[in-house]
């Protein structure tokens, strides 16, 4: 690319001049950088027709970056976002741009450059003429150049100076066209880009100034609210404004140490200190301490990366397991006191730089770079940069934070004494309060004790009040025994302290010269068990049962040594005070009193209770005597009807054994002999006169068709006889007098069998029916004789019941049937008087283990008052003469008592009544 000053088309010019009017006001119009650049590379572009003009910005550390492009028709690769090394542009030449702003022509084809300077470069004063010089270019830009694909460029320096402040010019960049065929450069073009740099100068100093600007206001808007926060008082919101301030700084996490409270506020990810230290804060570690001492005095500490500190290491391992690396101690002092300390933390970050080309640092770019494709250099933890704006406001927010700490601990401590001077005011006002209320308390405590005689209230409501009055941990009263040892017979204790309840004193730890000491009266007041001149055995007691301090007062009883009442302090050492051993002494006086009075009544109620006791002792006896007769009447009344029925029995068996036994030969011969009679007629056709009148008379045919029909009945009546007896002898069961195993069947058939005679019907009884329902049953160990005995009863009562019914509803009818015939009631059909029946049922229980036998009937049941005591002796409800009251008490015993079973009864009126055995199989 070369350059002439020759032009002969003035429309031209015009239009140049044109173009620069509209682009710079299109520059002008925007404050946003980056849409500054784009416009003017895109403008320069269409002005001067060439393939590339980019926007190079030079960094920190020497290297650049394009950072705004414009490529016509992509004749030219994209260079945008990438980063060129410090190296492709020589010192001397950067020197050149800066200080005498020098523009620079290169024409790849000619192999020349030529420089044009604005301004002097030693003197710095502006050049009037843009003159040019031409020289030979250096070999290695022209490779350079041509890797490219680039034929002429152009370079303009852009210079950036701070309008706020008289710093010295800085190199910010350059404006550079490239293009990829020679071109020549007017003069005329090279003034109109040259303005065009001047006025990018200018809009990034604009956009610098703003951009200082805008941080300056968020600066100052963090510095208003977190003034807001700290200067709200008496609620300084501390933790919000840590929290608004590492969100300001971009911070991971922070902490805030006040040193006078040892107070803590953190916020996001924290170190975490490791072994013995875990518990212990950072700004405590002696570490920490020393390294802090050098900006106590008020330096900030602005750390890019904490594992290059020296004064750090032994506690850097303490943020290994975060992404921690940034670090800025702000130290807190208002004054000449140090109040704490601010930290804010900021995490590591990765980088990736987009580079045209690889360099390969060990030739030291000896060669210029053939190849200028995309190289990505990643760079991982990297360490953040704390920023002089961002110091600064550190520097701001430190005097903040310092001055609302001060105030806040400055309030505070006008808060206590305001509220010390308070508590002596309440504290005399309570104890002015407290001597009338413990007047009034004693007075109550007084009255509940002799509200009553009974001794374990009283002594119970003592501890409870007095422990209650004095807000103590426990109270008790402590028994002195004859021994000279003693127990603790009542306390009251707070629930979160052990219970010592009939702890008994050692008698070595209580010598007799105490006993004395507090039959004299004496009190004792122990402050601090730990500290007081107690015996070993004395102090061993107490702290077994918790105690640090306690007070002692003697209860008196005339001139002997009652016990003691004590109040036990358990958290913490006590002192007493006056009122509170003046009010424990009265307390034990009216204890005392209050004892005396219960003891005495007690020996009353004891005197009451013994002769109680020999009352309802005589009255049992009574009772027992009563039912002891009543066994053995019944037993003896058994017993008699045992031998009776079993003595009528034996009697009785022996002739019906006899005529039972010759019926069969008695029969035999009958039938003989009228065999014979009948050969005889047979053989003997001619008839004697007398004989044929003799059998005329007998009407022999009658008598052999009827005899052998008499013996027949007279055998039928004898086994009838033998059977009745078996009965008697079953129902005795004399040969039964231990528990044996037998058949229950048994015992209620031969029952059924003796009462027969009352189950038939007769002229006024239409008769029962008796319905078994029997199961099959293992044999019952039982005392068979008893249990025959419970049959008898029952099925005895249900006949009684059943006939009871008969009889009513025998005279109901004649009732109706009188009344019929006078007309007083209107005829109705007479309904047959409903059948007696009485059900005996037997079962085996499903657990195999209990026998169950039901006898019920449809009499005409019971009433529930009856119900209740049918099993009391001496009860009945039938006629005097006709019921002792005894049958169904003894069979109670008999299930009950005897065999350890259940007998009960289900009875309604209307609805029958059924008795309930139930006897298990084997007795135990």
């Amino acid at each position: 690319m070369s350059y002439t000053d020759k032009s002969t088309n003035l429309q031209q010019n015009f239009d140049q001049e044109n173009l620069l009017h509209r682009m710079t006001n299109r520059i002008r119009r925007s404050l946003d950088l980056q849409e500054v650049l784009a416009t003017a590379v895109e403008e320069v572009r269409s002005f001067l027709g060439t393939d590339r003009v980019k926007m190079y910005r030079f960094d920190a550390d020497g290297n650049g970056e394009v950072i705004a492009e414009s490529i016509h028709e992509q004749r030219l690769p994209s260079l945008l976002g990438l980063h060129f090394p410090a190296s492709d542009i020589p010192a001397e030449a950067r020197e050149l741009f800066l200080l005498a702003r020098q523009r620079s022509i290169v024409d790849v084809a000619r192999g020349k450059i030529g420089l044009s300077p604005l301004q002097s470069s030693p003197t710095g004063k502006s050049l009037e003429s843009e003159n040019i010089y031409y020289r030979r270019v250096d070999p290695c830009h022209i490779q350079y150049l041509m890797a490219m694909g680039v034929q002429s460029s152009l370079v303009l320096p852009i210079i950036h100076e701070d309008l706020t402040q008289l710093a010295k010019p800085q190199l910010w960049g350059l404006l550079v066209s490239h293009h990829s065929t020679p071109r020549t450069i007017l003069k005329r073009e090279l003034k109109v880009l040259q303005q065009v740099a001047d006025q990018v100068a200018i809009a990034i100093a604009q956009s610098n100034l703003l951009t200082q600007t805008r941080a300056k206001q968020q600066r100052e808007a963090m510095v208003n609210q977190v003034t807001t926060l700290l200067h709200t008082l008496p609620t300084i919101q501390v933790q919000a404004a840590l929290e608004a301030v590492i969100t300001t700084f971009e911070g991971a996490g922070g902490r805030l140490y006040i040193e006078q409270s040892e107070e803590l506020y953190t916020w996001g990810d924290q170190p975490q200190l490791f072994n013995k230290l875990e518990n212990s804060l950072l700004e405590q570690h002696p570490v920490w301490q020393n390294w802090l001492n050098k900006s106590k005095n008020g330096e900030i500490l602005a750390i890019s990366d904490i594992y290059k500190v020296s004064g750090l290491r032994v506690l850097s391992a303490a943020f290994r397991s975060t992404q921690i690396r940034g670090l800025l101690v702000i130290p807190l002092r208002y004054r000449q006191n140090f109040i704490g300390v601010l930290s804010i933390f900021r995490n590591e970050f990765d980088t990736e730089i987009l580079w045209a080309g690889h360099r390969d640092q060990n030739q030291q770019q000896l060669l210029p770079q053939i190849s200028f494709d995309v190289w990505r250099e990643q760079k991982r933890g990297q360490a953040p940069e704390w920023k002089d704006e961002e110091i600064e406001l550190a520097q701001a927010l430190s005097h903040q934070f310092s001055m609302a700490i001060q105030q806040q601990q400055t309030y505070q401590q006008v808060q206590s004494l305001n509220i010390n001077l308070k508590q002596k005011v309440q504290q005399q006002t309570a104890e002015l309060q407290k001597s009338l209320q413990l007047a009034k308390a004693l007075k109550q405590i007084t009255d509940q004790i002799r509200a009553t005689l009974d001794f374990k209230t009283i002594l119970q409501t003592i501890v409870r009040e007095v422990r209650k009055l004095l807000v103590t941990d426990r109270v008790l009263i402590y028994q002195l025994l004859d021994n000279n040892s003693g127990t603790i017979i009542v306390e009251d204790v707070n629930d979160i302290w052990q219970s010592v309840l009939n702890v008994e004193m050692p008698s070595e730890c209580f010598p007799d010269e105490y006993a004395h000491l507090y039959l004299r009266g004496r009190v004792r007041a122990i402050n601090n068990v730990s500290t007081a001149s107690l015996s070993a055995c004395h102090q061993e007691f107490l702290q077994c049962m918790q105690v640090q301090a306690n007070l002692i007062v003697p209860i008196k009883m005339g001139t002997q040594l009652w016990g003691l009442l004590v109040a036990h302090q358990c958290n913490t050492p006590r002192n007493w005070q006056d009122a509170e051993i003046e009010l424990l002494q009265q307390l034990a006086d009216q204890a005392a009193i209050a004892i005396g009075q219960a003891q005495l009544y007690e020996q009353s109620r004891r005197a009451e209770a013994k002769a109680r006791a020999k009352a309802v002792e005589l009255e049992q006896t009574l009772d027992e005597l009563k039912h002891t007769q009543t066994q053995l009447i019944q037993t003896e009344k058994m017993s008699s009807l045992g031998q009776l029925v079993a003595g009528v029995a034996h009697e009785i068996n022996n002739p019906v054994n006899f005529i039972f036994g010759n019926l069969a030969h008695a029969t035999e011969y009958t039938t003989d002999l009228l065999e014979l009679i009948s050969l005889y007629q047979l053989h003997y056709p001619q008839i004697n006169k007398q004989i044929d009148s003799k059998a005329e008379e007998m009407d022999l045919e009658f008598l052999a068709e009827d005899l052998p029909k008499i013996m027949s009945s007279m055998q039928v009546g004898a086994e009838r006889i033998r059977s009745i007896v078996l009965s008697l002898r079953n129902f005795s069961r004399l040969d039964h007098s231990e528990m044996k195993p037998v058949n229950l069947h048994e015992g209620i058939d031969s029952t059924l069998l003796i009462l027969q005679h009352r189950l038939k019907a007769n002229a006024d009884f239409s008769g029962i029916e008796v319905i078994k329902n029997y199961q099959e049953l293992p044999l019952v160990e039982c005392y068979a004789g008893q249990m025959n005995q419970v049959f008898m009863n029952i099925i005895s009562n249900a006949i009684d019941a059943l006939v009871d019914k008969n009889r009513e509803s025998r005279e109901m009818q004649v009732e109706e049937i009188s009344a019929l015939k006078f007309g007083e009631i209107e005829h109705k059909n007479n309904s047959p008087i409903p059948s007696n029946t009485i059900c005996i049922s037997t079962q085996l229980l499903p657990e195999k283990c209990h026998v169950v036998i039901r006898i019920s009937d449809n009499g005409l049941g019971m009433s529930e008052d009856v119900k209740k005591r049918i099993f009391d002796p001496f009860f009945t409800t039938k006629p005097v003469g006709k019921g002792t009251g005894l049958g169904l008490a003894i069979s109670y015993q008999i299930v009950v008592e005897k065999h350890g079973g259940v007998m009960k009864c289900i009875s309604e009126p209307g609805k029958g009544t059924e008795f309930w055995i139930e006897i298990p199989l084997q007795q135990t």
